[in-house]
């Protein structure tokens, strides 16, 4: 959905309100004000995307999590290294026994596979936490960029009301000295204007304070970072929530949450292997006496399991795999509700975007042109102009914080859902 009444436009039917309110001429060709100096290379927000997912630190450390797993899946299939034995019994010559003795563990039970299999869910499961984090990096980075672009117009919006209140002070101030307009009239335009002052201050640093929030995400620096601002104010598609619901199995903390179930069942079977001893074949050769014949040496050590068989593992291991499929079940309960009212807050921010610039914008720009007017006729004070003024000002605040809510709320569903695709309404 396309709305053409763009906050530039809102500001010019500020000027234009107040122009007929009898400013002089030269005051009524000031140009707007600019909020912040081009760049050399304003970004956009795929260009904001691709940044972020490149430069991220936590992104970055995710993937090292991802390679160190490829270490750890080469370790689990190791196999265990013999040993080498030498006895020497005696000091005599003539009596001394020497042994060499190469010892081999055999693993039995399917161990080493159950390590691998072990290791390669965890290397899933470091995989999809680093497809999590991507999908919140994007989503954190497409609220953050339309934050900026909200911040950008405020500020405009700001400085513009900044202009008109001091134009509209200096109009009071020359009717004052021609005796058609009372001193308090006067008083309270300056009032207005520092009112309006100060809420240039307060949107200024809160544009300082997005772009802040907006450059962390790459670990940049905020100073000179500008964006490329849509032509025209765009709004997310609302799709049905049915629709959206249907796509949470597929989501990335459904899949985390699947990938641990397995991880841990993994971890059960080679608890379970453990249960069977290994054996180490010996093998060796003997020399003994004066005569130094060697003898071969053959055995095989088996351990008994007498008094651990692995039972307490096993259970431990067991218990965790039922505690990973609650934890599951908890995850899909938990992620259906954030999509549901990550849903609703979409809805409403949509809602209110239709309402004010069907019918809160129109009534505002109306009542402020019939105020100029009626000032001019004498019917209306100075303040009722200022009044109207900033009325029409609060309005497109507040539908330019819906429009911000609204792509932060789609951001949302994008993060849980673990796509990116900001539809348009068409």
């Amino acid at each position: 959905m396309k709305h053409r009444l763009t906050p530039p436009l809102a500001a010019f039917a500020l000027a234009c309100a107040l122009a007929s309110i009898g400013l002089p001429p030269a005051a009524q060709a000031a140009p707007m004000a600019a909020a912040v100096a081009a760049p050399m290379q304003p970004l956009t927000l795929d260009a904001a995307i691709a940044l972020a997912l490149r430069l991220n630190p936590t992104l970055r450390a995710a993937g090292q999590e991802v390679a160190a797993q490829q270490g750890a899946l080469t370790q689990a299939g190791a196999r265990p290294n013999p040993e080498l034995e030498l006895l020497r019994e005696g000091s005599r010559s003539d009596s001394r026994t020497t042994t060499a003795l190469l010892t081999i563990p055999v693993e039995l039970g399917g161990k080493r596979a159950a390590r691998i299999d072990a290791a390669r869910q965890e290397g899933q499961l470091a995989a999809l936490a680093l497809n999590a984090e991507q999908a919140r990096v994007r989503a954190d980075v497409i609220a953050a960029f339309h934050d900026v672009v909200a911040a950008l117009a405020r500020e405009r919006m700001a400085q513009e009301l900044v202009h008109l209140a001091g134009r509209a002070l200096d109009a009071a101030g020359k009717r004052v000295d021609a005796g058609t307009l009372s001193p308090v009239e006067q008083t309270r335009a300056r009032v207005a204007q520092g009112g309006a002052r100060i809420e240039a201050l307060q949107a200024a640093r809160a544009l300082e304070a997005a772009r802040i929030q907006l450059a962390a995400l790459w670990a940049g620096d905020a100073r000179g970072l500008v964006v490329v601002e849509p032509d025209a104010v765009t709004l997310p598609a609302l799709l049905p929530l049915d629709r959206l619901l249907a796509q949470l199995d597929a989501a990335p903390g459904m899949r985390q949450a699947g990938a641990h179930v397995k991880h841990r069942q993994a971890l059960a079977r080679l608890e379970q292997a453990r249960r069977t001893p290994d054996v180490s074949v010996i093998v060796g050769a003997q020399r003994e006496g004066p005569d130094a014949r060697n003898r071969t040496v053959l055995g095989l050590s088996v351990p008994l399991p007498l008094f651990n068989r692995n039972d307490g593992a096993v259970l431990d291991a067991l218990r965790r795999v039922d505690k990973a499929q609650d934890e599951q079940d908890a995850q899909a309960a938990r992620l259906r509700a954030d999509l549901g009212q990550a849903h609703a807050r979409l809805a409403t921010a949509l809602a209110e975007c239709a309402l004010i610039a069907t019918d809160i914008l129109p009534g505002a720009q109306d009542a402020q042109r019939a105020a100029s007017r009626g000032f001019e006729l004498g019917k209306f004070g100075l303040i009722d102009v200022l009044d109207a003024q900033r009325v029409l000002a609060q309005s497109t605040y507040q539908y330019l914080n819906a429009v911000a809510e609204s792509h932060r709320a789609q951001a949302d569903i994008a993060r849980l859902l673990g796509h990116a695709a900001v539809q348009e309404n068409p």
